[in-house]
Formats: structure tokens, sequence, C-alpha cells
């Protein structure tokens, strides 16, 4: 069950007024909306809001109703008439306020938040502020299209201040929470990243989405059905969830225990006519010696143990000019978006092998389902053919943990290559490492199945 999907499945009914039956004896929205409208111009009067200004933008377009059918009693509007945004607030220099970085914005479907506490003087310049019941929405991808909105709440002295990045909402006599569903909705999000402005990575949302976007308006008694409605279905999901996690956790660590045994010698039989792994290193390494066995005390005869960088290496693939491949970078490698070409780089041949080696993933393998040239975050990893490919990989997803938890480096964090080439690698007869990666491969597959109907 894709229960990411089920979510926006029943936020686009709640938008749309399925979700919950619309009651005659509700006041419409268009009573609503004309109390809205008082509240607004008494706060425009008294000086503690502007006057929104409608964009005129040839890029934006102009709105004349939300594009699909809304239910009778409710009103369509823009998001202009319902809301204050920005709004400046006026309290005094010594006030504590809780400062939100971007990081901490919850990126799910509830409002807690975590905060640091300072002093209104250091950030009412520079930074967006806002206060309890206020909306904020990230305005850069990809936080806008992940997700990232919220209600701010239990804000010290009820005031906060984040990055600018963050476009705040402050809701006018209606449920801020019904607005938040709706801000996190698929429908909403692709209306947004129609119309991205600047650079690829660092766009932004065009302003326009937050003033003139016609969104529905349903009456008030409804709003509240809704939220509760929805909550009552995403309560339901949190609970399939928690046991589909449990799962997960489950299956890899039994691939974990699984490749654990293999590399004891404990996941299939030895054969004593096997050639012993001493002879398949000598013609690795002429000079090698067997050493002490550091953690591997028991392996069975036969056995030796040798480290990583004995086994293989990371190199860079040939530099060519003028030949236009596709980048292989971890974006395409994962499936994430469409090839893009270059006409120069380190040229990489198909079935190769990539390890990443910056960010938070720094560890994780690829094989390289064409030619191309080699992504700025990978080496290749080059394994020596005496080696079974497949349980070398084994062996360097069983430590993927150690090596995610000791990366180097502060500003962007980097495989710790001295920790990889280091590890201490159990090596069986090649015979019997090709019997370990065939009886693992059939667990795995099976394990897979599991994983895939979750």
């Amino acid at each position: 069950m894709d229960t990411k999907k089920l979510r926006q499945k029943i936020l686009d009914l709640a938008i749309r007024g399925k979700l919950v039956p619309q009651d005659p004896n509700d006041e419409p929205a268009s009573v609503l909306l004309e109390r809205i409208k008082e509240e607004k111009e008494r706060l425009i009067k008294e000086g503690k809001i502007r006057k929104s200004k409608r964009m005129a933008s040839s890029d934006m377009p102009h709105y004349e109703n939300v594009p699909f059918e809304v239910p009778e009693g409710w009103q369509s509007v823009p998001v202009s008439e319902l809301f204050c945004l920005n709004p400046k607030s006026e309290i005094t220099d010594a006030t504590s306020v809780g400062f939100i970085p971007m990081a901490c914005v919850n990126d799910g479907f509830s409002g807690n938040h975590q905060f640091e506490e300072r002093i209104w003087k250091e950030v009412k310049k520079g930074y967006c502020h806002f206060q309890n019941g206020d909306i904020g929405i990230a305005k850069i991808s990809p936080c806008f299209e992940n997700l990232k909105s919220t209600i701010f709440q239990n804000l010290p002295n009820n005031y906060g201040a984040g990055t600018t990045e963050l476009v705040i909402l402050r809701p006018l006599n209606i449920h801020a929470k019904f607005y938040l569903y709706l801000f996190k909705s698929q429908w909403y999000i692709s209306e947004g990243t129609k119309y991205f402005k600047g650079v690829v990575g660092q766009q932004r949302v065009h302003k326009g989405i937050f003033t003139d976007l016609q969104i529905p308006l349903p009456p008030l008694a409804e709003q509240y059905r809704i939220v509760a409605e929805i909550e009552k279905w995403f309560a339901l999901i949190d609970q399939i969830e928690q046991g589909k996690t449990g799962l997960q956790t489950i299956v890899m660590q039994t691939k974990s225990k699984i490749l654990d045994l293999a590399i004891h010698g404990k996941l299939v039989p030895q054969d004593p006519n096997d050639e012993p792994a001493f002879e398949l290193l000598k013609r690795i390494n002429p000079d090698f010696t067997p050493c002490d066995n550091g953690h591997y005390t028991q392996l069975p005869d036969g056995w030796a143990v040798a480290p990583m960088q004995m086994l293989c290496s990371l190199i860079d693939g040939e530099k060519q000019n003028g030949i236009e491949r596709i980048n292989l970078d971890v974006k395409y490698l994962r499936g994430e978006r469409d090839a893009k070409t270059l006409t120069s780089g380190k040229y990489v041949a198909a079935n190769s092998l990539l390890i990443l080696v910056d960010g938070e993933n720094s560890g994780e393998v690829f094989r390289t389902p064409i030619d191309g040239y080699q992504g700025s975050t990978f080496k290749l990893l080059s394994i020596n053919y005496d080696m079974n490919t497949e349980y070398v990989l084994q062996v360097i997803n069983l430590h993927r943990t150690i090596l995610r938890e000791n990366k180097v480096g502060s500003a962007i964090p980097h495989l710790n290559k001295k920790l990889f080439k280091a590890i201490e690698v159990p090596i069986p007869p090649y015979k019997e490492q090709q019997r370990i990666v065939e009886a693992a491969n059939k667990v795995f597959m099976s394990l897979d199945v599991i994983m895939g109907s979750l």
C-alpha cells in the first residue's frame, strides 16, 4: 500500500468537498467571506496590517475560479482574501522569541516544532516573523515540493522568526488547519511548481501562488468537519505505516544477519577441495603474508583476512572531451530524473561500479546502466578480478552503517576513505564466495518480494 498516495487522495477529496457531506444548515461561505473582509478592513485601518497587493506579472496566470468544481455554499477566493502575507511583528527588543531554522520545519502533517530561543533584536531584521497560529510555507525548491509547511505553535511569548525562505500566511477567521492541509495537497504543490523561478536547484515559487491563486472557501463549520475527518484517516494511516516500518526493519535486520553469517563461514558448507583463499590472495599480491585475523578469530580452514584496499581501489574514469555522454549523477542513477548529457568528463563504461563518496549516503554503490561520465560525487570502484564482485559488494553493504556514521568533512560530509580501505574482509575460497552469493541472493529475493508488497 502506498500510504503517501493515500494521504494525497484524502486531501484531494477534502479540498473538493467530497470527504464529508455538506450540511444545508451551515452558514454559507459567502457570509464568512464578508466577515473576513470586514476584519481585514478593520486591521488595515488600525495599521496592524498592510493592504495586500495583487500581482500583475505577465508570467503569472490570472485565476478566475478554482479550477475544479466545488459544492454549493462554497466560495472561490484568492489566497490574499483569507490571509495576511508576511505580516510584521511589533514587540520590544528584549522579548524572547522562538527561532526555527528551515531544517526544523516539519515536513509531515503535524505542527510540532523544535526551536531555539533568541532575543527579538537579533532577529527583527533579515528574517521572516510570525506568531502562534500563523502558517509557514517554504518557497524554495525542493522544500516546497516536499511539503515543508506548518502551523507555528507553542512559541515563547507567542512570537517567532525564521529563514526568509519561508512565506508566512496569517489566517483571518478561518480554520488554519484546513488550509495547512490544502497547502500540502498535490493540487496546490502542482500549481506552485508550474511557476518556479530561478536557476535549477535554487528555484523559488512565484509570489502569486501566495496572493492570486484561487482556493476554495468552505463554510467554517464544514472546515472543522473536514479537518476532523482528515485526522481520523491519517491516524489510521499512521498505524499502517508503523507496522510497515516495523516489518521493513525486520527485513533489513534479517539481510544483515544473513551477511554476517556469510562472512563468518556459517551460511554455506565448506568444501575441502576448494583452493584456499591464501592462494587467491597471493595472485592478487605476491607479497601477501597471513596476518592476525583480528575480529574474525573463528574462521573456517581455508579462509583468510585482508584489508579492503588489497581487494579494490577507488579511482577516476578516463578523461574525455568532445564526446556527448550521459551524466551519471546520483539522481539519474536512482531514477529520480531523466538523463542529462555532457560533452566532457571522466568516462565510465556501462556495467561499471560507482561508489558515492560525498553526501549523507556515502558508501552507497551503483552499477552504471550505460556508458557515461562519472558524477562529481562518485569514485569508480574497481574490484580485483580474482575476487567475486558480488561477495565484495555484500561486505561493503554490511559496513554501510559504519561508513555512514564515520564520514569526514564539515561543509560536505564525505566517505572516510582511510576507514574504507582498512575494512577487514574475511575471504573464503573463490568457489565458496560463489556459493555464498547464490545462497544470499536466493533469500534476498524472497525478502525483496515482502518489501515490494508493503
